[in-house]
């Protein structure tokens, strides 16, 4: 990939936390849709769902921060096979803001975070 991307073109939100003007492209990038929040609200320019962790993965975590670093490990190896999506992040990220959104509590342990650090490279 030619040219890094600068690290705050890729921001995170929560699914429960408002849209706002500055978010750019908002993409979903849970498996699951957030509960309680209409496609309205959620405002989203598209939902990535098989970018997500796989069922497997996101069970067995569990948000448990004593699994972090193991989680992200099988994470950053799932997201290997999504190459195609990882780049198309990317180039929406060359031309503007990202907002990935997700719909876990744990605003420093959950998957986001780590698509994040993989999309900085």
């Amino acid at each position: 990939m030619a040219g890094k991307i600068p690290a705050d073109r890729i921001r995170l939100k929560r699914a429960y936390e408002p849209p706002s003007a500055d978010d750019g492209a908002r993409i979903l990038v849970d498996r699951l849709w957030p509960r309680g929040v209409s496609k309205a609200d959620a405002r989203l320019d598209q939902w990535m769902k098989e970018i997500a962790p796989s069922t497997e993965l996101r069970k067995w975590f569990g948000h448990d921060p004593e699994r972090w670093q193991e989680f992200r490990r099988r994470y950053i190896a799932e997201l290997e096979t999504h190459q195609e999506q990882i780049e198309h992040l990317r180039e929406l990220a060359k031309t503007g803001v990202v907002t990935l959104v997700y719909s876990a509590r744990d605003e420093t342990h959950n998957d986001a975070v780590v698509l994040r650090e993989v999309l900085l490279g």
